[in-house]
């Protein structure tokens, strides 16, 4: 079954297809729902914000200026709506964010046709360590881990998101890779 693209559930939707909009919010929580909860990392906080957040977007659908990148669009508003509720709840963990920093993770799972058992065992262990090294960079760091290998985002559509020029995206993706590289030479296993 094929899904049909973001602009398309959009462009039905605003033509009256109510379904339409249910189905982009089907087709996009749960990678909202990753993004926002490792930034807070909190299972309540999280749904709150993305519920908050789907409500922003069914307010300012038609704001949305076709041929832009949806899931920008979309995780623009998520990370600005989580800024906004740990300024409310004055959350010391957010202060980088108002210097429009950010936070992210590298998603658990990669895909491997028919891995073995203590593949995935190791596997699972690895990207827990990694997972674990990632959540130690800075949060600017991390935000561009995450949108770039968890939601696919390019440099570009990055920037749009955290609104950062595209040279500071792609400088902060290669010093992070450099971290992590550091962090997997001092912590590997003797």
């Amino acid at each position: 079954m094929t899904h049909a693209t973001d602009e398309q559930l959009i462009a039905d939707y605003l033509a009256g297809n109510e379904r339409a909009l249910a189905m982009l919010i089907e087709q996009t929580l749960k990678p909202v729902y990753a993004y926002i909860h490792r930034l807070v990392r909190n299972r309540t906080d999280a749904e709150d914000i993305v519920q908050e957040t789907f409500i922003k977007v069914w307010r300012h659908i038609k704001k949305y200026k076709r041929g832009q990148n949806f899931r920008a669009w979309l995780f623009r508003i998520a990370r600005n709506t989580a800024i906004d509720h740990m300024r409310k709840r004055k959350n010391p963990a957010f202060s980088d964010f108002e210097n429009e920093e950010g936070e992210n993770m590298i998603e658990d799972s990669l895909m491997d046709p028919d891995p073995l058992p203590d593949e995935l065992a190791a596997r699972s262990e690895d990207m827990r360590r990694v997972s674990g090294m990632v959540d130690t960079l800075p949060v600017k760091y991390q935000e561009v881990l995450s949108l770039y290998y968890t939601e696919g985002l390019t440099f570009k559509e990055i920037g749009e998101v955290i609104k950062a020029p595209l040279d500071t995206v792609k400088s902060r993706h290669r010093r992070a890779l450099i971290a992590l590289k550091g962090l997997l030479h001092t912590q590997a296993p003797k």
